[in-house]
């Protein structure tokens, strides 16, 4: 504070020394200020600025300052030094008032001294006058502003409800006044109940919250999804009883429903068009809504009318049937036509049975007295004439009875893949002796087990198909001679 007061009283003594010697020269005694202070605050940077530009303009339109008089010139010193002084008011005015802008400590005042009366008195004078913003927001104040500046989330706390359903509620509500007839009547985007559309309903009304944020969401919606909303809403019964006047009977066209949208414009809602009036006109017609239509009672008792009772109760002879003769005709021919290919096919049956025989070698075999059984496949018959044969790929080294090389590819067969047996009761049984399965009729038969063989039983050994066919007049005979032996 005292270095303040005496680079204070430093920059005071050229102002004062002319101001003296002005009063010298003019006679008078000049008064010196007194203070009970024994050292004067400075004055603040933006009165050194207003008492330096005052002191300046009032020079330059050639006022007097106070202590000089009128006729007496300031010297050529003292115009250099008043001019050198005003400079560095300007320039530590500004300094101080960019340091204070910073956060800095004017120079000659402690960080922890307090101002007195005077200097508040001076300090609420300086507040009172404008002072413009720094331009350097503080970081919690650019927070603020980008915070401020985000867009609203709108669909944020909506929930199940969508802008769409709001919407579409809406202008049911409004048409119908009816929230009942609404929950039936319209599909929203979620298939809400009557207490859920009611509560929805209250809200958009009462709260203004929730208000706020659907009305916002409602604006953000794309024209051509408004339409779309807008063309299902519910009809009112004021525009059902304008369709109602179109009879039944009648056929409308679109110029009639596009002529009733023209008379009554303040009846139908806007968005309606001749088509829409058309099919809910047509859907009124087909649930015997109109005026003119009359819905027959359903008959007495407590036994229900179905379609079947009600197809029981039709006459037939009510029923016109006209007779088409040349339909008639056709009809006749291509029945007696089709009659006589059938007959031909009948008799030319057992020759195309011969040719197929012929081809595929699956012609039914002639037993003689001394063949058991016969393995049929398909380019080879094996007869059985022993009461055991063996199956199997014959080597130089393996013979066998059937050979099954003989019929396909056998690569994957043993050397002696089964033996079949005919016992003394006359059934006949297949024992696998071989590392592949054997399929009777489907159902494996592995290795080391054996299988009952019947008539017409088809064995696949190795992707070989054979069919097993008995002499049932030889096993007969066989059968009656093992009983008699039996008996004896």
């Amino acid at each position: 504070m005292a270095s303040g007061a005496a680079s204070r009283s430093e920059d005071e003594e050229p102002l004062a020394g002319p101001k003296r010697g002005s009063a010298q020269a003019s006679g008078a005694v000049p008064k010196r200020r007194s203070s009970s202070r024994f050292i004067k605050r400075k004055k603040f940077d933006d009165e050194l600025v207003e008492s330096s530009l005052a002191k300046s303009s009032s020079r330059a339109k050639g006022g007097v300052e106070p202590g000089r008089c009128s006729g007496s010139e300031p010297s050529s010193s003292e115009k250099k030094k008043r001019k050198k002084f005003d400079d560095e008011l300007v320039e530590s005015s500004l300094a101080k008032s960019s340091s204070r802008a910073k956060g800095g400590v004017e120079p000659g005042r402690c960080s922890g001294s307090e101002p007195s009366s005077s200097e508040k008195k001076k300090v609420s004078k300086s507040v009172s006058t404008p002072v413009a913003p720094s331009p350097i927001p503080t970081p919690s104040l650019a927070k603020r502003m980008k915070k401020s500046k985000q867009p609203l989330q709108v669909t944020k706390d909506l929930g199940r409800w969508k802008p769409a359903d709001d919407l579409l509620l809406i202008n049911a509500v409004l048409q119908t006044n009816d929230l009942t007839s609404v929950h039936l009547g319209v599909k929203f985007s979620c298939r809400f109940n009557l207490r859920e559309i009611q509560e929805r309903w209250y809200a958009l009304l009462y709260d203004p919250i929730i208000s706020k944020l659907a009305c916002q969401a409602m604006r953000q919606l794309h024209p051509e999804a408004i339409a779309a909303i807008q063309s299902k809403v519910l009809f009112s019964k004021a525009e059902e009883q304008l369709l109602n006047k179109v009879g039944s009977m009648s056929q409308p066209t679109l110029d009639t429903f596009q002529e009733l949208l023209h008379k009554h414009p303040d009846i139908f809602y806007p968005s309606r068009t001749a088509k829409a009036l058309q099919l809910h006109w047509q859907l009124m017609k087909q649930y015997y809504l109109l005026d003119d239509q009359t819905v027959q009672p359903l008959p007495k008792g407590d036994q229900v009318l179905n379609f079947s009772d009600a197809e029981d109760m039709l006459d037939d002879s009510k029923l016109k049937d006209v007779r088409d003769d040349v339909l008639e005709h056709e009809l006749t021919v291509a029945d007696r036509r089709q009659k006589r290919e059938i007959r031909q096919l009948e008799q030319e049956l057992h020759k195309w049975q011969v040719l197929v025989d012929s081809i595929t070698g699956m012609n039914s075999p002639d037993f003689d007295s001394q063949t058991l059984a016969v393995l049929r496949g398909r380019m080879v018959r094996y007869l059985m004439r022993s009461r055991e044969i063996t199956l199997g790929r014959a080597t130089k080294d393996n013979q066998i009875d059937v050979d099954l090389a003989l019929e396909g590819p056998a690569w994957k067969i043993s050397r002696k893949q089964g033996v079949i047996k005919l016992k003394n009761n006359g059934d006949f049984f297949i024992a696998n002796e071989g590392r592949r399965p054997i399929y009777i009729d489907g159902r494996p038969v592995l290795g080391g087990n054996k299988w009952k063989l019947n008539n017409n039983s088809v064995v696949e050994i190795a992707s070989l198909r054979f069919v097993f066919l008995i002499n049932q007049d030889l096993i007969t005979l066989i059968k009656t001679e093992a009983a008699k032996m039996a008996q004896q």
